[in-house]
């Protein structure tokens, strides 16, 4: 073998390493990032910039804590029962994604916090609830309650209830969030186009990573 040949060999080699490597690195994201493969999802601040702790009131009217609900993987969505059309399809997307997961052994939570604390008891949100899973969860509070984690995960909402009318509606934003228990907190955010398939897989990666 030349030695212009063993070069280029050597030389290809190492080109080959250094792409495996930075494969490698990529598929673990910064700092070793494990869900790196899986986020599809880009934010200003990271996903550590979503959450909160908090103390709500579930549908059985029992005070829970963030630690109390999420103890396994959750898809977080914050709407309101008199919502006409987006909040119960939305859910209902939601709860679809997770029993699809369930068919993989995959137990997934679905969770409800409302941005209307006025009309949404733990009653109202019993029956809401219920029209889409036995196992949701549903979240009231207090008005002050309510802003403060809708503020920790960086949702809009606001009730156009300025002219006294018993049927208002609640501007608010329709994301769905991946929580993982623990201190892994919120991982992954869903808009509200995506499929209860999409939506089950994007999941499960997560899940399978953690």
């Amino acid at each position: 073998m030349t030695t212009e040949r063993r070069i280029i060999m050597l030389g290809t080699a190492a080109t080959a390493l250094l792409l495996v490597s930075g494969w490698l690195w990529l598929s673990r994201g910064p700092a070793g990032d494990p869900y790196a493969g899986c986020r599809q999802s880009v934010v200003s601040g990271g996903m550590d910039s979503f959450g909160t702790d908090f103390t709500l009131t579930n549908q059985d009217s029992q005070r829970v804590s963030y630690a109390d609900v999420f103890t396994k993987p959750s898809l977080l969505y914050f709407g309101y029962t008199f919502c006409p059309d987006v909040c119960p399809m939305d859910s209902a997307r939601n709860a679809e994604a997770a029993d699809l997961l369930a068919g993989q052994g995959k137990d997934v939570q679905t969770v409800f916090i409302t941005v209307d604390p006025k009309r949404d008891t733990p009653e109202a949100l019993r029956d809401f609830t219920g029209l889409f899973s036995d196992s949701m969860i549903g979240l009231t509070g207090s008005e002050q309650e309510i802003a403060d984690v809708n503020r920790g995960w960086r949702n809009y909402y606001r009730a156009q209830d300025a002219d006294g009318d018993d049927y208002y509606l609640v501007d608010h934003m329709t994301n769905t969030f991946l929580i993982l228990p623990g201190d892994t907190g919120t991982v992954e955010f869903f808009g509200r186009d995506i499929a209860p398939a999409d939506m089950a897989r994007r999941t499960a990666c997560f899940v399978d990573a953690a």
